[in-house]
């Protein structure tokens, strides 16, 4: 193996490692909070009881609202049927909808996968963020995340749609110029080696201010 590409294969693990703990990290902030809510349920259950008591019946209403409010950023949105895709996904969708970024997403995982946990860390990460990034720019009306995930047949399918400020990208051998900076192709890189490397089948395709990811992952 040349230098050059003991120096990349350097730089592609320590991303690696970077993005991997970011995940993490998102993935256990979300739980902390949700931890965080249910060491408050027995206090909510008893001030709600006191104003029961006191028969104020708009206090309670307006108690339950704002629970209700509370627990709507911190509930699990998605629910796949796999325990790591659901805390990166909601991990993801919760920080596009802080950014102002709508998502719909449709997402089944009914069979135990072979892909390791830390391959699909790497995927579904870096299609949300690549999405997350290229939304920003848009007017918050216009941001709008598609995310589709089940099986077809024997193979995992995983679809990631979003609009961009630019109407076509312009493609770069297999991959399409990134305007985010150096560090943002290694990403790309190395979702395109585990792919690769699972056997799997990647498209990317920008047309008319759209811009889809499509992936296929053999599971036999």
């Amino acid at each position: 193996m040349s230098l050059f590409s003991k120096q990349i294969d350097k730089r592609l693990d320590a991303y690696q490692r970077e993005l991997v703990d970011t995940h993490y990290q998102e993935v256990d902030n979300m739980y902390r909070q949700i931890r965080g809510w249910r060491h408050d349920y027995r206090n909510h259950i008893q001030a709600m009881k006191v104003l029961a008591a006191n028969g104020d019946l708009d206090g309670i209403k307006a108690y339950l609202d704002d629970l209700d409010t509370d627990l709507n950023t911190v509930d699990t949105v998605v629910k796949t049927g796999n325990a790591m895709a659901d805390a990166i996904l909601n991990s993801k969708i919760s920080l596009a909808k802080s950014r102002g970024i709508a998502v719909q997403a449709d997402a089944h995982i009914p069979i135990k996968l072979n892909i390791s946990e830390l391959d699909l860390c790497c995927i579904i990460g870096n299609l949300f963020d690549n999405a997350i990034e290229a939304s920003l720019p848009l007017p918050p009306e216009q941001r709008l995340i598609r995310v589709y995930m089940d099986m077809k047949g024997t193979q995992l399918y995983i679809s990631f749609t979003n609009f961009t400020a630019n109407k076509k990208l312009v493609k770069s051998g297999k991959r399409f110029r990134s305007t985010k900076g150096e560090g943002h192709g290694f990403g790309l890189v190395r979702m395109d080696n585990i792919v690769e490397r699972l056997d799997g089948y990647l498209s990317r395709n920008s047309e008319d201010g759209a811009f889809t990811t499509e992936i296929l992952l053999p599971q036999v």
